[in-house]
């Protein structure tokens, strides 16, 4: 045991890398925002308003810090264009994940399943830039020209999915949306797929043995089987869109100050409207506007962390029921 120690002690300090760099981000983010934290209170996730003011005058004491004439900062649409967009791609790439890790696993002869698996493992290495270029080119014109009149003449009546409603350039939340999804359904397939593999034959053999269809097996036995992993691999997902920039950043459309009215209004998220107004913020003499920007990462951080530990009690539900 005495020659164990220092090993023991070396792979608990590599152990603790990760959790003490992320610790330090959290307080430098908390240190650094603190003014704007007290400065915008609990209106800054309640609003939508935001202003950095006029940058050219001397600034003015408001609630007891300087800031612009006219600064006013609301986060309000961010929250609301992360949420929607994340959660639409998480819609839109499970069907499309599942299916595929079905079909690399069950429906693909073994000696082919390295080279697909490769192809859609390869996927997810895509840089992020590619996909918001494809975005650009491609799916905007796409949606503007024939998807969204498409699900205009179905859905219209619903105003939430009437193109009409909105600028109609292609550029919103539903490009956003699937462009998300393509970047995060590697993610969940891969991670389905190898679960779909552990799974022990014994039992695919039992379920077929008392009479179960293909679909049947895969469905009833195999899925609920590997639950838990499924699970997990959305929160991956998921965090993956939450916390996506360059290519929202390039198809969103750069929405300020409205929430989307329907599903193919422009909209913002606060990752990539940090991204965008770090240059304008860091113009600001009183640096409000930059404290202001690291208060948006503090938000999305617990965000995150909500959806993580939101994930983890999935989790653990689903274990306890399987062990029932």
């Amino acid at each position: 045991m005495k020659r164990s120690g220092p090993f023991r002690l070396c792979l608990a300090a590599i152990a603790m890398v990760i959790p003490a760099a992320l610790i330090f981000i959290v307080l430098f983010l908390a240190q650094y925002a603190w003014q704007a934290i007290f400065y915008n209170g609990v209106r800054f996730v309640g609003t939508i308003n935001w202003s950095l003011g006029n940058l050219y005058a001397n600034p003015v004491v408001s609630r007891g810090y300087h800031v612009p004439i006219g600064a006013d900062y609301g986060i309000l649409a961010f929250i609301v264009g992360t949420l929607f967009s994340s959660f639409l791609a998480i819609l839109f790439a499970l069907p499309v994940a599942v299916g595929t890790a079905i079909f690399l696993a069950e429906a693909v002869p073994a000696r082919l399943r390295p080279g697909l698996s490769m192809l859609v493992e390869l996927v997810a290495v895509v840089p992020s830039v590619v996909f918001g270029l494809w975005g650009i080119y491609v799916l905007a014109p796409l949606i503007s020209h024939d998807i969204g009149p498409g699900i205009t003449a179905i859905l219209g009546f619903i105003p939430f999915f009437n193109i009409n409603n909105s600028t109609g350039s292609g550029f919103g939340l539903l490009t956003a949306s699937i462009v998300l999804a393509l970047m995060i359904t590697p993610i969940i397939a891969t991670t389905l797929y190898d679960a779909l593999l552990q799974v022990p034959r014994e039992l695919r053999e039992s379920a077929v043995a008392l009479g179960a269809t293909r679909f049947e097996v895969v469905t009833k036995t195999m899925l609920p089987t590997v639950r838990v992993t499924l699970i997990g691999g959305v929160v991956l997902g998921l965090g993956r869109a939450l916390g996506e920039t360059m290519a929202v950043l390039m198809v969103s459309g750069g929405a300020l100050n409205y929430l989307p009215g329907t599903i193919f209004t422009p909209i913002s998220t606060m990752a990539s409207f940090i991204l965008s107004q770090l240059d304008s913020a860091l113009q600001d003499p009183t640096n409000m506007a930059v404290k202001s920007l690291a208060e948006i990462a503090l938000v999305l951080f617990v965000i995150t962390l909500a959806v993580n530990a939101a994930a983890r009690v999935l989790v653990r539900g689903a274990t306890f029921v399987r062990n029932l």
